[in-house]
């Protein structure tokens, strides 16, 4: 069997490296993590199978540190997917004239990048096979664990029973950690088939759910005229 792939993520934006980690070990992968593109290029960059790289970032920017990679020949193989808030044609074309495997724009949802990676080792033929083994996805923050396919939400492994609506809103926060959806985006989200549904419904669902989840619930934040966003 092969071994498990090691996965670095180089990002400035410090929770979204520790969501990214979380889910991306959830998965079945070794992940490690770099806040600015100089704290990764003094990590032994020739022992991961995949990188995933912020482009505005410090000194150096995510284009420059691809550009180094690929200049190395120790490094030149390792597939980059590219992580950016920049969604410009000029950036794509930039990442991918320099070899990039992939380009997911922010805000992004944990579901996707985990889909991405996959993707790009089995096209690479990086993924091992406990990872194709895995089980169905899950979305995990230390002890709390969804598993969207299975429709199952676990709090140290203990099965906490909820509603769909509840169970719906909960896939949505934790998949996109610190995005934040107004009551707007939850309502066209989870109840896009009818007709009139009040923003106070949202609210209620919120906070039935927060008091399901025990201590986690507290991760469920209310940024006031804004929405609702999960943090780490």
């Amino acid at each position: 069997m092969k071994a498990q792939p090691k996965i670095l993520v180089v990002d400035d934006e410090e929770t979204l490296c520790e969501a990214l980690r979380f889910n991306i070990e959830a998965d079945g992968y070794i992940c490690d993590t770099a806040l600015s593109a100089e704290e990764a290029l003094g990590l032994p960059l020739q022992d991961y199978d995949l990188i995933l790289l912020d482009i505005m970032m410090g000194e150096i920017s995510g284009i420059q540190m691809a550009n180094i990679l690929k200049q190395n020949e120790r490094t030149s193989s390792i597939p980059i997917i590219f992580c950016t808030a920049k969604d410009s044609d000029d950036d794509m074309v930039k990442g991918l004239d320099l070899g990039a495997d992939d380009y997911i724009t922010k805000p992004f949802s944990i579901r996707n990048v985990l889909a991405r990676i996959r993707s790009v080792l089995r096209r690479t033929g990086n993924q091992s096979a406990a990872a194709e083994t895995a089980e169905p996805e899950v979305l995990k923050f230390e002890g709390l664990e969804v598993y969207p396919d299975k429709k199952v939400c676990l709090i140290d492994g203990h099965e906490v029973k909820m509603p769909k609506k509840e169970f719906e809103i909960l896939c949505a926060l934790i998949s996109s950690p610190g995005q934040i959806f107004s009551r707007e985006d939850l309502l066209a989200r989870i109840w896009p088939g009818d007709v009139v549904v009040l923003n106070r419904v949202v609210d209620v669902n919120v906070t039935r759910l927060r008091s399901k989840l025990g201590e986690y619930g507290k991760h469920i934040i209310t940024r006031s005229g804004y929405g609702y966003v999960f943090t780490v």
